[in-house]
């Protein structure tokens, strides 16, 4: 087993700043783990503008806003990058597993940070009924998808909530020529901001039907028509107010899970309800010399947001280390 002084699980956005916060803080020895075969997490497939506002002070894409990040990080000789390295075991006194191409490491560190971000909620979680046909997607897999691997995933959609990604993903759809036929959301108000509102929907003439939910997927193979139904305030179906659209397509974008399967296994207090630590103030955990940031610790709006926080998670591992924590 070896020893590391920090190890940093999650190189999108959030890993990249706490690490190179840490750095800035004076810790020599920073590793840094990535399940995927590239730095930038979520936003490698985030190709629309709006990031960097806050940070940089300039607009960019999500894969520009990352590329400042990893250049960063790939010129630091303290930071050590493992990618395609998946984090499979954590302990409270901060002994970690995780297997890399070809092998099985395990390490002893000083301070670990969790930047392991979310996950999708899924159809299933908000129980939509109906068949199980080809053709219903979470909206941040349709992303991928469309924008990494060039698939258009069909000719006539529906966007289940408003959250961002499905408001994003309704405007990529419309690009990519796929017919868009309502974003439907069960509550009076969107989740997203109110700029992806309007670029995303209202410049492109998509209807947003608030207080509506889909009552029922239909179709055998494919997708082929979502039965709608309106909600009263109290979320129970108005009678004789539902209607179909005819569609092949369905993306749900009802939310996002933080990813704290690690975290609970190293036995931090985790809210039920959120998936989220435990603790007294922000990128803590109730364990001490374990920290949370990004994603995993709440759910942001922004990446500028991920990163001022993350920086803070960065520093505070710094302090630990340095002794203050302990």
């Amino acid at each position: 087993m070896k020893d590391r002084q920090l190890v940093i699980v999650g190189g999108g956005p959030a890993g990249m700043a706490a690490a190179l916060a840490a750095r800035a803080a004076g810790v020599e020895d920073v590793l840094l783990l990535e399940r995927d075969q590239h730095l930038g997490g979520i936003l490698n497939q985030c190709i629309h503008p709006g990031f960097g506002l806050h940070h940089f002070k300039e607009e960019l894409t999500g894969p520009e806003y990352a590329d400042r990040f990893v250049r960063q990080v790939r010129s630091d000789a303290g930071i050590e990058v493992s990618l395609r390295s998946f984090a499979i075991k954590l302990t409270p006194d901060r002994h970690m597993s995780y297997l890399r191409p070809g092998a099985m490491e395990e390490v002893r560190a000083g301070a670990v940070v969790l930047a392991t971000g979310c996950r999708e909620r899924t159809r299933e979680m908000i129980h939509i009924p109906g068949s199980r046909p080809s053709g219903v997607y979470p909206a941040g897999l349709a992303q991928k998808m469309v924008n990494i691997e060039g698939w258009i995933p069909g000719r006539e959609a529906v966007i289940v909530g408003s959250g961002d990604i499905g408001l994003i993903m309704s405007r990529r759809m419309a690009l990519e020529g796929v017919k868009v036929k309502a974003v439907i959301e069960i509550q009076k108000t969107s989740r997203g901001l109110v700029r992806n509102v309007v670029q995303c929907l209202e410049d492109f003439g998509i209807p947003l039907l608030f207080q509506h939910r889909i009552s029922l997927i239909r179709g055998r193979d494919r997708v082929e028509a979502v039965d709608v139904v309106k909600v009263d305030d109290e979320l129970k179906d108005i009678p004789g107010s539902g209607f179909s659209l005819p569609c092949d397509t369905v993306l749900v974008s009802v939310g996002l899970i933080p990813e704290n399967e690690l975290l609970e296994m190293a036995g931090a207090e985790i809210d039920p309800k959120s998936n989220t630590p435990v603790a007294k103030d922000i990128n803590l955990t109730s364990v001490p010399g374990i920290f949370a940031c990004g994603n995993a610790c709440q759910v942001y709006d922004l990446a500028d947001s991920v990163t001022r926080d993350s920086e803070l998670a960065g520093s505070l591992a710094a302090a630990y280390l340095g002794g203050a924590g302990k």
